[in-house]
């Protein structure tokens, strides 16, 4: 019987099978930012096991709240930065060279076809577009990985969804995962591997495949892995060109990680795209989605474009096109967050920085901030955003304010109106 992705990277990382179908994992990396990880270096201390499996397979940032806005929030960080130099963590990323963590991970080539991540945070499964298992985790576990190097997890089931047809000009990645969670609804893959494939997946960038995976957890899903293949190991090539003689021997080496034709699947899905309208959110749940035409004339008061859904290059291409030449309304607050230091160089390089400055948005540097609602552009109590982060729960950018998810295009054109507004209004791009 054929297997899925994720099992076959099970069965070559299960150094346990304690209870059943639980697997003790071996790790690959283990990821920290500022947020989660000073809890479990603290907890680590107390226990007297300061110490850590690998210091190159550990990768650090701080990236939630950068600069530090108090003295808690620096405190962290000073926690983070003080156990890396500690224990030789050379991948650690302060201020001046941080990003958001799971824009600038993928950006330095740590994520890779069939290998095993864990992070304090939820939305670590945006590494799964390289063919990686990659999951948020607890204190508990997390320390457990820093300190052994393993993790435990129950053998996942895999829920496959397959992408047809082609998408109309206006539409994107964003949108599609929107489709994929309004359909599957918050709960429809819980404890499940999502695994992305089908036409438009195969032609989507590494960029486009993160958008994807990274909101599968919004589903419910463990991890959201997407098939490797040759443009995964383009993205990837600077970093792994001494590791295998040609792009195609690497792309040999990583097929072994593809799922099998004949493989056991939990559920399938098919979702054909071809008529798909710009969506977003409505209420306080991410699977609560409608056609942006369904939701125009609703007024916001902030538009946010970043986060690790939608904060790279494209992301920024893509809405600096929409705003050219243009001004936001006087109603709305503008704020851009590039993700990482190399996408915020690049988009000053390209003049996308400058559209944007342009037509009246705040510049900030890269960090997550405002998706969470920790610093540079907090909602205030009854106020409305339109932004490209990934998770609309209540309070969730700041204490009674409402978020609405959407694409960059969908939030640029947004910004213009002043109200919610089907971004094919102001450009005609083609994105897939």
């Amino acid at each position: 019987m054929g297997r899925t992705i994720a099992q076959k990277i099970f069965d070559t990382h299960r150094v346990d099978a304690p209870f059943g179908d639980v697997s003790v994992l071996r790790l690959d990396r283990v990821f920290c930012h500022e947020i989660t990880t000073p809890t479990a270096i603290q907890d680590l201390v107390a226990r007297g096991k300061d110490r850590v499996f690998d210091p190159d397979k550990i990768k650090a940032v701080i990236d939630h709240v950068t600069p530090a806005k108090d003295s808690k929030t620096a405190m962290q960080g000073k926690i983070l930065r003080d156990w890396a130099g500690r224990h030789g963590i050379k991948d650690f990323f302060d201020i001046g060279n941080n990003g958001v963590c799971h824009a600038i991970f993928p950006e330095k080539g740590f994520a890779r076809p069939g290998f095993t991540i864990i992070m304090g945070d939820s939305h670590t499964c945006t590494h799964g577009a390289f063919g990686a298992f990659a999951a948020g985790v607890g204190t508990t576990d997390l320390e457990v990985g820093i300190l052994k190097g393993v993790c435990t997890f129950k053998q996942p089931e895999t829920f496959r969804i397959e992408i047809t047809g082609r998408l109309c000009p206006g539409v994107y990645a964003k949108d599609i995962i929107l489709e994929v969670i309004r359909q599957v609804s918050v709960n429809g893959a819980t404890n499940m591997v999502i695994e992305f494939s089908g036409p438009v997946v195969d032609r989507m960038n590494m960029d486009q495949r993160m958008t994807l995976s990274n909101m599968a957890v919004e589903a419910g899903a463990t991890s959201g892995i997407c098939q490797p293949d040759m443009t995964t190991v383009q993205y990837l090539w600077p970093f792994i060109k001494d590791e295998y003689e040609s792009p195609e021997h690497a792309l040999k080496a990583y097929s072994a990680f593809c799922s099998d034709e004949d493989a056991v699947y939990a559920k399938t899905k098919t979702i054909d795209v071809s008529s798909l309208e710009p969506l977003t959110t409505f209420g306080y749940k991410p699977d609560n989605v409608k056609p942006v035409s369904d939701m125009e004339n609703t007024p916001v008061d902030q538009v946010y474009i970043g986060s690790c859904t939608n904060g790279r290059l494209e992301d920024l291409r893509v809405a600096a096109e929409v705003l050219r030449g243009k001004k936001i309304s006087s109603s709305v607050r503008g704020i851009v967050s590039p993700a990482t230091p190399d996408i915020f160089s690049a988009a000053l390089d390209e003049g996308l920085i400058k559209v944007f400055m342009d037509a009246g948005f705040c510049v900030t540097n890269p960090t997550c901030g405002a998706c969470l609602g920790m610093s540079n552009g907090v909602l205030a109590d009854g106020e409305v955003a339109a932004a490209t982060t990934n998770r609309n729960f209540n309070g969730r950018m700041g204490k009674g304010g409402m978020v609405h998810l959407m694409s960059p295009a969908t939030a640029a054109a947004t910004a213009i109106q002043g109200e919610i507004v089907n971004s094919v209004l102001f450009s005609g791009q083609e994105a897939i």
